[in-house]
């Protein structure tokens, strides 16, 4: 049996911008991608703390070190700038394997540096 599991988190991120007039996606400091283990292009689901809105979009890379979180296109209309969001990504794999996966789960700071 195959199950999906939550394989990264960055948990409680703040949006930096939004821009509607990109095709789309959510531009992630490079850094906070690494540390948690998403790449670009991954699908993620973003939970939006301030106003209880879920939605899916995929990374694209931000400049390191920059503390950049952006939403682009659509999605820019879930956010409004200095929110509090959380990104998550999911795995699917055997449910024994799932049982002693741990997922990388990683708290920024205010300025959403490591």
């Amino acid at each position: 049996m195959q199950i999906e599991i939550l394989k990264s988190k960055i948990h409680r991120v703040t949006v930096k911008e939004a821009n509607l007039h990109y095709i789309g996606s959510i531009t992630i400091d490079e850094d906070l991608m690494d540390a948690a283990n998403l790449i670009e292009h991954e699908k993620v689901q973003i939970v939006n703390i301030n106003n209880e809105s879920r939605f899916e979009t995929y990374v694209i890379k931000g400049t390191r070190g920059s503390g950049m979180i952006c939403l682009n296109g659509p999605a820019s209309h879930h956010v409004a700038l200095g929110d509090t969001i959380i990104i998550m990504a999911y795995a699917t794999m055997d449910f024994e394997l799932a049982k002693q996966f741990k997922p990388r789960v990683i708290f920024p700071n205010e300025h959403n540096l490591l």
